[in-house]
Order: structure tokens, then sequence, then C-alpha cells
């Protein structure tokens, strides 16, 4: 395992020049890596992942322009607003166990998308409140939400860092500043790893985080897959109208082109299901139906 202290070691610095590169990486944090003064612009002329699900969840931190391509993809697609449901439940369960049962108080949540309810460092505070969990997203909109409504239990620490999961190391060194590298982490990926077109490229990108990272660390994923279709089109077809008109163009999966992620991982039980399914809670109404989403959980041995 890589250090990160080695990897982002600070330059030779002493007395008021060590002061000074300080006081700079402390304003590029809290600046979200934008030049101080400036602030990321937000777009809206064409529609964003974070703000169209933030939608479909019932919010209201959104615009006209994802509002309509929300309302058109569950008109091709009615089930999303399922998948997104799911999406969410499965965060909850995922992080419950990942600070309870696993042990684990540090999160690293990438695409973490527009505050709702239960967010990660929420669920996972309740759990062990002592937990230290960082946000990343790259819509200028999440970062300005998660700055004025996320606050931390007094035992932890929660920050949110403006930055691309296509950047991992821009990602550790700005999370180094609240996280522990020498201690386990859990990765959070819930619906971001299809927006990496490229399996190779994705592969690449979740290695350098993992190798960041030491044993008993964790990764927990969710990603849009076409395998539930059962011959029928309309996820597919409103897959491509997404792909045209959005900001944020995805690539669906197999079951098996995702298992492939968690190779050299311990993959927990039970493996990469829908996501609906991955331990869901227990009722008189047995299993869930599945919804058209994976969803998964490994462990760095």
């Amino acid at each position: 395992m890589r250090s990160v202290s080695a990897v982002f070691a600070p330059n030779d610095l002493s007395g008021s020049g060590r002061a000074a590169e300080s006081a700079r990486l402390a304003e590029k944090r809290r600046s979200g890596g934008a030049a101080v003064g400036e602030r990321p612009e937000i777009d809206t002329s064409v529609p964003h992942s974070a703000r169209v699900w933030n939608y479909l969840l019932g919010g209201k931190d959104n615009y006209e322009v994802d509002q309509q391509a929300a309302e058109q993809f569950r008109d091709m697609f009615p089930q999303i607003v399922d998948v997104a449901r799911a999406d969410r439940a499965f965060l909850g369960r995922s992080v419950r166990y990942l600070a309870g049962e696993a042990g684990v108080r540090q999160f690293l949540d990438i695409g973490t998308g527009l505050p709702t309810m239960d967010n990660t460092h929420e669920v996972a505070q309740r759990a062990a409140p002592d937990a230290r969990i960082v946000y990343v997203d790259n819509d200028p909109l999440v970062l300005t939400h998660a700055r004025a409504l996320l606050s931390s239990s007094p035992e932890g620490a929660c920050d949110y860092i403006h930055a691309d999961l296509r950047e991992p190391g821009d990602i550790l060194e700005k999370a180094a500043a609240t996280l522990d590298f020498g201690k386990p982490v859990a990765i959070m990926l819930l619906g971001i790893m299809h927006f990496v077109h490229d399996d190779d490229e994705a592969r690449r990108l979740l290695g350098v985080l993992l190798d960041a990272v030491p044993s008993g660390s964790h990764v927990a994923m969710t990603h849009s897959t076409l395998d539930f279709d059962r011959g029928e089109t309309a996820q597919a077809e409103a897959q491509d109208d997404w792909n045209e008109k959005s900001a944020n163009p995805m690539v669906p999966r197999t079951r098996e082109a995702i298992t492939r992620f968690f190779d050299g991982l311990e993959l927990l039980e039970p493996g990469v299901v829908s996501m609906s399914r991955w331990r869901p809670e227990h009722t008189p109404w047995g299993r869930p139906d599945e919804v058209p989403g994976y969803a998964a959980v490994a462990r760095k041995p």
C-alpha cells in the first residue's frame, strides 16, 4: 500500500514559508480547489445527474431543465423512481453495516449528490459518533448545499470537497486533511462508476483509491445495468435519450463487468445483486422486488 503522506508530501518549508503554505492549502480546501475569490459555476443549461436524482427523490434542489429531463426519463421508464429509492436505501444499510459490524470509522463518499435525508454522515454517526466523513462531488450546487446543510457530531468530523472521480490524486490529497489513510476507510461509490465509460479506466481509478487505503478498508458501489430488461427496450431507450441531452452520459454495465471491479477484494455476501436485495430489512412480505441496478460491498484483505 502506498502511503498518502508519502505521495502527497508537503514541500520542504520552514518558518513563515510553512505557515504560508498551510494557509494556501487550507484556502484551497475551503474553496473546493478553485482559485481564491472564484467559485465553480453552476450550469443550468443542461440537466445534471445529481439534480435530476434529487428531483426523483422528491427534493427541491434542482432546476427546470433537470425537472424536464427527470419527467421524460420517468415517462419512458417509470421504474427509475424505484431505482433512486433503492439506491438511497442501500446507502443506509451499507453504511450501518460498515460503521457497526465492520467497525469502520472513516468514509470517503465520492459522487455524493445533493443532501437529502439519512446522508452518509448521519447514518454513520448514529452508529459511531466519532466517524469521520468526506464528501466529494464535481457539481458546484452540491458543494454549496453540502456546506450549508451538513454538520458533524461533536466527536466526529465532516468535510466537503469539490473534486472529480477522474482525478483520484486530487481527491486523496484534499481528503487527507480530514481522514487518516493509515486506518481503514470505506470508499462509497454509489451511482458514479457508470459515468466512467472505459472499463479499464474505471478499474484504474478504483485501483488508485484502493492503493491509498489499508487492509480492512471497504468499497460500497451501486451501478446501472440493462441486465433486468428481459427483452424490453424502455430502459435502454430512456438511457439513450438521457445520454443525448445530459451533461453526464452514463454506460450501464453487466453483472460480470461490475463484479470485475472487485477483483482482489473480498466480496461480501450476497455479492453483486439488485440494490434492493443487498441485505434487505426483514419484513412479513418476504424479499423485495428486484430493481434494475446492482449493489455490492467488498473488503480489502
